[in-house]
This record gives C-alpha cells, structure tokens and sequence, in this order.
C-alpha cells in the first residue's frame, strides 16, 4: 500500500515513522514544509499527485490555551483543513486515518466514555476538534477516527518531558489533581494505526469512530509521581522533586478542560484486537529512549 503521513515532525508522525519504517508499505513522510495542509489548493494537487491509498492525519493544533484566542487557526487546522483533506480523499477513493481528543467531551461523566456518548467541549480546541471528525464523517470518504487522551512520548513537547525538564530545575512541585484521565503513549497509538492498515488487507474495514488510551486512568499529579518514580528506578534521574496536588481553582487556565475523560478502548478491542497502551511501559520506554538519546 502507498501510505501518506501528514505532519511527521510531530510527536505522533516520528512515531509513525518508527512503526511504519520496516513493512512492506511505501510510505511517505511529509511535513508542513512538504505539505501545508492550511493551503488547500496546494493540499489538493499534492494528494492527488501522490494518489495514496491510505491517508493519516498527524496533523493537528494542539496549543489548548492560546486557542481560545487563536480560535481562527484552531479552526482552520483542527475543522476546515481536515474538512478539505476528508474532500480530497474522497475524491481519491482511499481511507483517511485520523487522530482526535477526549477533549470533546465536557469531562462529567462518572464512567468510560464511549464513542456513542454525547459530546459537549468546553474550549475552542475541543470545539475544533469535534467539527473536524463531523466533517470527516460528512464527507463521503472512507475513515477511521482515533479519539485518543494525554498523549506522551519521548519525542515533542508533552507532559512527560515537561516533567523531567522541571525535575532538574525545582524540588517541588504543584501539579493539578482534579482533572483525571487516561495517559496514552505515541507509540502505542502508531503501532494501533500500524494493525488497522495491516487489516486493510486482510478483510473488508468500514468506516468509524473509535476510542483507544491508555489503561490507566489517574490525575496529572499522580501521573507526574508515577514518572519520577519510574525516572528514579531507571537512574534517569538522582531524586524526585516532592509532588503537591492542587486543585484546578488554584492553577487557573485560558481553556477549561474536562475534570474526567476516561475512554473505553473496548471498541477498538474488539475490531482490531488492539489492547488499551500500557501506560506503565510507556512511562519506561520514553525514559530509557530520553536516557539513552535514541530518539
């Protein structure tokens, strides 16, 4: 299969590339440089030139809090980008493989949310993200759409490197432990949309909308404990900083985000046989790629 990754100097595309690099696919890897997916026109005559038989969409604007001013941007790469690229895929005949967030949701839910439970976003991002998958699923093209939560990996700027940066600067830290979700490794997500295009050959895939995270569910603080006590089994780091909860009052932020978007990965499961990523192992595999630079 002739294979498209949009946005592969992003966290989730060099992850794709570790995945996708050694099967049998013809991969192309491609970046805002290569392609700009705001440009629509020029989106247009480069994915019909390529002619891909699978499209994935690594692309995305993820500054949460600057999008509640950005929201014209937020729009137009989270909705309108992926509304023309869902167009062109179409028109190409070929799936379109897609990332979203649990962040459209409203987060009061006390159970796993589901693909079929009501979303209500509660900022711009959210908003954004949701018109996007509403435009893939209007479109007429053939898609799967990954709803995923709190992703980490040893490449970008997430949580987990932002943790180990203020590690080596402060010996404590106040860390919101009110918001509770599920932290789910790059590499895990790539691996997923590794075995789904894999059974593209395999059998007849409709399109759809699933959720996959981590199995795991705790809140920053704690997942800010369980880095550091992995960091410091692996000699990563000499000490902890000590961690203090504080509520989300007290860490105010421009966007609201959800206090719970735990995601039932029971779905994907099913369909592909995909495990929810194992949030511990994630933990580990940044910290040794981190500790031993192969990234």
């Amino acid at each position: 299969m002739k294979i498209l990754v949009l946005g592969s100097k992003g966290q989730l595309g060099q992850c794709l590339y570790d995945q996708l690099s050694h099967t049998d696919h013809e991969v192309l890897y491609t970046s805002r440089l290569q392609i700009d997916i705001a440009d629509f026109e020029s989106t247009q005559i480069k994915l019909l030139h390529i002619d891909p038989d699978a499209v994935i969409n690594a692309t995305a604007y993820t500054a949460v809090d600057k999008a509640e001013e950005e929201h014209q941007t937020a729009d137009l790469i989270n909705h309108l980008a992926v509304a023309n690229i869902a167009s062109i895929c179409d028109k190409l005949d070929c799936f379109l493989i897609h990332v979203s967030t649990d962040y459209v949701f409203d987060g009061n839910s006390e159970l796993p949310y589901t693909e079929s439970d009501q979303t209500n976003p509660q900022c711009v991002y959210g908003d954004s993200k949701l018109k996007g998958e509403i435009a893939i699923q209007s479109s007429g093209c053939k898609y799967i759409i990954i709803r995923t939560a709190w992703v980490f990996s040893e490449y970008g700027n997430n949580f987990l490197k932002t943790m180990m940066s203020l590690s080596a600067e402060r010996n404590e830290l106040r860390i919101v432990g009110d918001q509770v979700g599920c932290p789910t490794y790059a590499q895990d997500i790539a691996r997923t949309i590794r075995v789904i295009i894999e059974s593209f050959k395999l059998k007849k895939v409709h399109s759809c909308l699933y959720h996959f995270s981590g199995n795991f569910c705790c809140s920053w603080a704690e997942f800010a404990q369980n880095i550091f006590d992995e960091a410091l089994k692996l000699d990563v780091i000499a000490s902890k900083p000590n961690v203090i909860a504080i509520s989300t009052k007290e860490f105010p932020t421009q966007a609201k985000r959800p206090s719970r978007s735990e995601l039932s990965s029971k779905n994907i499961s099913y369909a592909f046989g995909i495990k929810p990523s194992d949030y511990t192992l994630g933990i580990r595999s940044s910290l040794m790629a981190i500790k031993n630079k192969t990234y």
